[in-house]
Formats: structure tokens, sequence, C-alpha cells
């Protein structure tokens, strides 16, 4: 992804990177165990980035949704510009599935799969959302294993971050069944 500035900002789950390019958000990195380990791996991943002082005013928007988001607001992200340019076609299409969760809410990998027509794939959806440059925005927290196991989770934490981030969109229970599907 060609991210032309960065910048660090403070949640309620810690220091977050937001990265960005003329197109929209490029990336969006979630917190380290330390604000400088999180520039250090915003500036691994998106190496051509220059942090800023003052972000773009849209970009600004875009990461007080996400603090706000992380606060426990059902803020939907599905309308920020990204720039996915880099990411295969078909991760692209997977990214779009998972941005129509509502917060709360989850998918499994192979309801995702089945919405893209290819229902065997669950698998190639997985390893799709564990290269998700943006995550929170495609919100990949947001999709589980069969019968709604938390399965992994790339991010720093692993699978007990994800679950903080569900329970502050105030998702129901994991294995809850239905009622944790989105609707």
């Amino acid at each position: 992804m060609n991210a032309q500035g960065f910048a660090l900002f403070d949640t309620p789950i810690g220091t977050c990177g937001i990265a960005w390019s003329g197109r929209g958000i490029a990336g969006l990195q979630l917190p380290e165990p330390t604000a400088a380990a999180t520039r250090a791996r915003v500036k691994r991943r998106w190496p051509g980035a220059v942090e800023a002082e003052a972000v773009p005013a849209g970009v600004q928007r875009a990461l007080d949704r996400v603090r706000a988001l992380l606060a426990g607001d059902a803020v939907d992200l599905a309308d920020i510009p990204l720039d996915l340019e880099a990411a295969p076609e078909f991760h692209r299409k997977v990214y779009e599935v998972a941005r129509t969760i509502p917060p709360g809410r989850t998918l499994t990998y192979g309801e995702i799969a089945r919405r893209l027509g290819v229902p065997h794939d669950s698998r190639e959806v997985g390893q799709a959302l564990g290269r998700n440059p943006v995550a929170i925005i495609v919100p990949c927290h947001r999709v589980l294993g069969a019968d709604g196991k938390m399965g992994g989770f790339s991010a720093n934490g692993g699978v007990s971050t994800k679950r903080r981030m569900l329970e502050i969109e105030g998702a129901p229970e994991v294995g809850a069944g239905p009622l944790f599907a989105a609707r």
C-alpha cells in the first residue's frame, strides 16, 4: 500500500496508527504494547509514509469515528474512503462484505464465502482478513470461525483483543447462536 502520511492516536484500547494516501485510508494499525512499538510497526508496514503533526481533515474525521467506535458508540465506518489498490481483487471483495457487518454483530468466514458465491473458500476468506491493512474500518474482528468460535486474530493480543473489541461494541457472547450473526 502506498501511504504518504501517518499519525498515531489514542483510543480506549491503546495507541493506534493510521496511514493515508491521496485516495483514502491505506492502513490502520491496532495497538502494540507501547506507542513507540506502534510507531515502529507503522513505519515497517508503510515505509514511505511520513509522520504528520497535523492530519488532513478527512483523516481526522476517520480517526475520530474509530475512537468513538472503540469507546462504545455504534458508529458505522463503511463510508470511510479506503486506498486498497495494492490488495488482490479477492481480498477487496472480502473486505467489501466485511464492511457490511454492523457494530455488535458478526459473520463467519463461511458466511462471507457464501455471500461471495464461493462457499468452499472460507479458508481463503480467513487469509484475506489476516492480511487486512485497515483493521477496524474493515472489521475483521467481527468475523468468526464456524459455530461462533473466535479463531485466530493477528493483532497484538490475539483473540483477547478481538474479544475486547466485540465486547466494546456490545456483541452478544461468542457462541450465543443466531443473535450473534449480522442482520
